[in-house]
């Protein structure tokens, strides 16, 4: 039988402090608040006990934060769309961030399995003051453990309404597609990293963030192949694609850690998580 899951995150300023309040129906937890940069920042990890998603699978993320407040989210393992009948394995992630929020969604990446039938939309509304760092990382197959993405698709979309869109049908029998140097050039990892505001970006800001961005394009790993643009006011995107998730991930760990100190003054303090 199906699952189908949800789970709501609503960040609040109490204060100093931001604090979670956390709803959940089906098999999607948060683990408990840590607060390893103060009081401030509040840290969550979203876990999914089945591990995976086959087809008929739901998984509804609802995330708000409200003024003032700053979260930081992440997730233990990778989301993984195994193989399927013709029903889809969906998730959805749903960010509202009120006037002034700050928010970080940065979990570890999603794997299409060969056979799947993955949708993964995201999709996020920013008030005027609110901040968001974000990015999506998705692996076809599983090239080192010699499952190649060769049956299956998936369905990704990425949207700040009015500001910016990216989305993405990709089916494994449409080689120009894939293997095309106007397509993915026989990369089978792809990631998208967002720096995205509510207001514009004044001029002296976004070059100073395109200029961070770009120095840790600089230090990439091999095999890497990655550029950043500000194709809208309110927004800096970095894109990489990658043979392996492994190299891809740690990239944009290192465009994230560049972004942070320019954009809003904060060290970056990789999350435990991410050394595990």
């Amino acid at each position: 039988m199906p699952w189908h899951a949800h789970l709501s995150l609503d960040y609040t300023a109490h204060g100093a402090r931001t604090v979670l309040q956390h709803a959940h129906d089906g098999p999607l937890r948060v683990f408990k608040s840590l607060y390893p940069e103060g009081e401030a920042i509040c840290h969550n990890v979203i876990v999914h006990p089945p591990g995976g998603l086959v087809g008929g699978d739901v998984l509804d993320i609802s995330v708000r934060v409200g003024s003032g407040a700053h979260g930081f989210i992440g997730t233990p393992g990778a989301t993984r769309f195994y193989a399927a009948d013709e029903q889809a394995a969906t998730q959805r992630v749903h960010i509202a961030l009120d006037e002034g929020a700050r928010l970080e969604w940065l979990p570890l990446e999603a794997i299409a399995y060969p056979g799947c039938h993955a949708v993964n939309h995201w999709q996020a509304t920013l008030a005027p003051g609110a901040e968001l760092m974000a990015w999506d990382v998705t692996a076809l197959g599983l090239p080192s453990a010699g499952q190649p993405f060769d049956t299956g698709q998936l369905h990704q979309r990425m949207a700040i309404p009015g500001v910016w869109l990216e989305e993405a049908r990709i089916a494994a029998t449409d080689q120009r597609l894939l293997n095309a140097p106007l397509g993915l050039a026989g990369q089978r990892c792809m990631g998208t990293l967002v720096l995205a505001t509510g207001s514009p970006l004044g001029r002296e800001r976004r070059e100073a963030l395109l200029a961070a961005a770009q120095q840790a394009l600089g230090q990439r790993p091999d095999g890497v192949h990655a550029g950043v643009t500000s194709p809208h006011p309110r927004l800096v995107v970095v894109r990489a694609l990658a043979p392996l998730v492994e190299p891809l991930m740690a990239h944009l760990q290192q465009a994230w850690a560049a972004l942070r100190p320019v954009a809003w003054g904060l060290p970056a303090q990789a999350p435990r998580i991410w050394q595990v």
